[in-house]
């Protein structure tokens, strides 16, 4: 079964051959390994540059939005300039192997930069705009510097990041920006006019520095060298037979490694075009993808769940959108959460109805120590909650872990650790050199490895209700959101020692926009109650829900930018609603589940 209520044929992905090796372990272990080959001619992250400023010069690598139309660089001026400003960095004498700190959104100049400091030996370190636009807490950027120990900072927009530039933990260090430079910044402009340079980086000198979500701890520097960034692109290559170049409209920020290297290297390894969308996966601000999207038919789409939810609505009243959109894309793809399969089923629906086929939707699986990608679907899907299976050249090993099974990996494209942390990054690994995720997965098929992996849960987020009932909370958040059917975009879930689960409930604008407030309790009164009479375990049900007003703070750090909610935070945040929750005595605000 792959979710689908419909008859209709899938495109073709053009996706190779599906191949695993399967060990199964006295002690209940399972190790599945990809034996299919990969490409290891580009084991630098300018070793593709320069192959395709060669192979294709005028072929446009990236684009970004210029007014109505659009800026472009091709293959052959990208190379160009990459020297120059290689050239550019050189002459600031820069203290080798540190860091170039990015404080800047997803722009053409953002990659050349990034790409040059890389081939410099000066890891691009890209942090989130989060933490220095205006009104951030700056303390969140402080600890990102004095971890990675930057040695200059690259800006887009000098007046966007002006009270972050002028914080005392940056001083003295050399600021390039693109615009609005002040008195002592350094301007791109200068550099582009710089004498090449000669790059020097070699396939196991650090590419990137990225810090983690944080989601779980402090955040830390992953370490990624040109061999890891470079070879996880070659293995997300080998998982198709596709001899054209992918064009992609993204807005993944660059700095996770979804979006620099599974979107922006992943497009620059197979020589193909990068849209570079500027919207977010917010109400409000998710109307600059629908834009760009109605005028770029991409081959390849990836958006996290969110961004999917806001999406499918729009493509659904857009008949002229769906139509461009749906023109000759072949991979659908959801990534940084889990997505609900009424979301998935809604756009087969759409996709059906203008193309008259069923796109494929895979999900890669991974972290930032792994790539990302460790495993993919790489073959057609049209099921949600699915992990995939390795990615070419990786063993994933499902360990027993009381009722679960963790899962941890091994590969090329594995980090060595983390930046400064050698104990840390030592306890990363267990005895066999796989990488801990934290994660659980299982097969989807007992009898059949081959049918994929579904994710479990994230082993860290789940707890134990008073009862001492395990609560799978990763999952729960999926079901729960999947059963309300549109009315809610997302879900909060708690009840660490309390007597039952509690959600709290953020509403979906666009569903909420065309019913009444008592019409939107009844559909997630009804929805939470169904799945309550068919969940199997009291770790399973729904015990109370609480409908909050307004949306994930992302200026706090709660809404992450890859548009997921760290759990964590947002119940820190919300003492008084979880107060209200779990009250003795719940208002009448507090739906209560029999």
């Amino acid at each position: 079964m792959d979710g689908s209520q419909t008859p209709a044929p899938f495109r073709d992905a053009r996706y190779a051959p599906r191949r695993l090796d399967v060990e199964r372990r006295d002690d209940g272990s399972i190790v599945l390994t990809n034996p299919t080959p990969w490409s290891d001619r580009f084991l630098t992250t300018y070793a593709a540059l320069d192959h395709w400023a060669a192979a294709a010069p005028d072929r446009v690598w990236l684009a970004e939005r210029d007014g109505e139309g659009w800026r472009t660089v091709t293959y052959a001026a990208a190379r160009d300039r990459v020297a120059a400003l290689a050239g550019g960095l050189k002459a600031l004498n820069l203290e080798p192997g540190r860091p170039l700190l990015i404080l800047a959104r997803n722009g053409i100049d953002h990659a050349l930069i990034a790409y040059a400091a890389m081939a410099l030996v000066h890891p691009a370190a890209p942090v989130s705009p989060q933490y220095g636009l205006k009104g951030a807490d700056l303390a969140r950027l402080q600890y990102a510097c004095e971890v990675l120990q930057p040695a200059a900072v690259y800006t887009d927009d000098a007046a966007a990041f002006s009270d972050a530039l002028k914080a005392d933990f940056l001083a003295g260090l050399p600021i390039i920006a693109s615009r609005n430079g002040r008195p002592g910044h350094y301007a791109f402009s200068a550099l582009l006019a710089s004498p090449f340079a000669e790059f020097t980086a070699t396939p196991d000198d650090t590419a990137k520095l990225l810090l983690t979500s944080g989601s779980t701890g402090r955040p830390k520097a992953v370490i990624g060298l040109h061999r890891n960034v470079s070879l996880n692109a070659a293995q997300i290559a080998a998982c198709f037979d596709d001899p054209d170049p992918p064009v992609v409209v993204n807005a993944a920020p660059w700095s996770h490694s979804l979006g620099a290297n599974a979107i922006l290297h992943m497009v620059l390894h197979r020589g193909g075009t990068l849209y570079i969308d500027a919207g977010q996966p917010v109400p409000g601000r998710f109307d600059e993808t629908v834009r760009n999207l109605k005028e770029v038919s991409p081959t390849y789409h990836n958006m996290v769940p969110a961004g999917w939810a806001l999406f499918v609505t729009e493509l659904e009243r857009d008949e002229d959108l769906a139509k461009t959109f749906f023109a000759r894309v072949r991979v659908l793809q959801y990534g940084g959460a889990s997505m609900a399969q009424s979301i998935l089923d809604r756009v087969q629906a759409v996709a059906t109805r203008v193309a008259g086929a069923r796109i494929s939707f895979a999900t890669g699986y991974g972290s930032t120590e792994t790539g990302p990608t460790a495993c993919n679907i790489h073959w057609h899907n049209a099921r949600s909650g699915m992990c995939g299976l390795p990615v070419p050249g990786t063993s994933a090993k499902l360990v027993p872990v009381g009722e679960k099974h963790e899962i941890r990996v091994k590969g090329p494209q594995i980090s060595p650790g983390y930046l400064g942390e050698p104990e840390l990054s030592a306890a990363a690994f267990d005895e066999e050199g796989y990488y801990r995720l934290g994660d659980a997965a299982r097969l989807a098929d007992e009898a059949d490895p081959s049918a994929g992996l579904v994710f479990d849960g994230r082993l860290v987020e789940n707890f134990k209700l008073a009862s001492g009932t395990f609560v799978a909370a990763g999952a729960l958040r999926v079901a729960a959101v999947s059963a309300i059917g549109g009315a809610a975009s997302d879900a909060i879930v708690c009840g660490e020692g309390e007597e039952g689960v509690g959600l709290m409930l953020f509403l979906d604008p666009a569903y909420n926009a065309r019913h009444t407030p008592e019409e939107t309790r009844a559909a997630i009164e009804a929805g939470l109650s169904k799945m309550n009479a068919a969940a199997k375990g009291g770790g399973g049900r729904i015990w109370r829900a609480l409908i909050l007003d307004g949306a994930p703070d992302a200026a706090s750090g709660e809404l992450t930018d890859k548009g997921y909610i760290n759990q964590a935070m947002a119940r820190g945040r919300r003492p008084t609603e979880l107060a209200r929750l779990f009250a003795a005595a719940p208002d009448d605000g507090v739906i209560v589940f029999a």
